[in-house]
């Protein structure tokens, strides 16, 4: 796998161009790799972008649904109900995706804010942290 042919591929991802990611996915290139300076993969670049069919296409071929976007911080099931790509969340379930946390402090929940509770910083206001 060359660089180039991952950047392309992650481009051609994101812009949603079907037949370029599909000959990039059956020559070989990485489809789990992040590259140094993107740090994201193109599953939830793809995902973040819009491009439900595209990410169809990943998982077709074989992209890791667990994977997690060190960049973006979320996983594709997470960034699928972001955007509301309801029939990739569904896929990626099915594919043992986790249920997505739900965001906000400490990972959302109850457990969340009496977490948040116990903290020594409790005292001071959330808008100035």
């Amino acid at each position: 796998m060359s660089g180039g042919d991952w950047k392309e591929l992650f481009n051609a991802a994101c812009e949603g161009e079907i037949e370029l990611v599909r000959y990039h996915a059956r020559n070989g290139v990485d489809l789990d790799y992040a590259h140094p300076e993107f740090l994201s993969t193109p599953l939830v670049a793809c995902i973040l972008a819009g491009q439900p069919a595209v990410a169809h296409l990943l998982l077709d071929e074989g992209a890791n649904p667990l994977l997690h976007s060190e960049f973006d911080g979320v996983t594709p099931v997470q960034a699928a109900r972001q955007l509301g790509l309801t029939d990739v969340e569904v896929r990626l379930r099915s594919l043992g995706a986790p249920e997505p946390v739900v965001p906000g402090l400490l990972g959302g929940g109850w457990w969340g804010q009496a977490l948040w509770d116990r903290m020594p910083w409790r005292a001071v206001p959330r808008r100035w942290l």
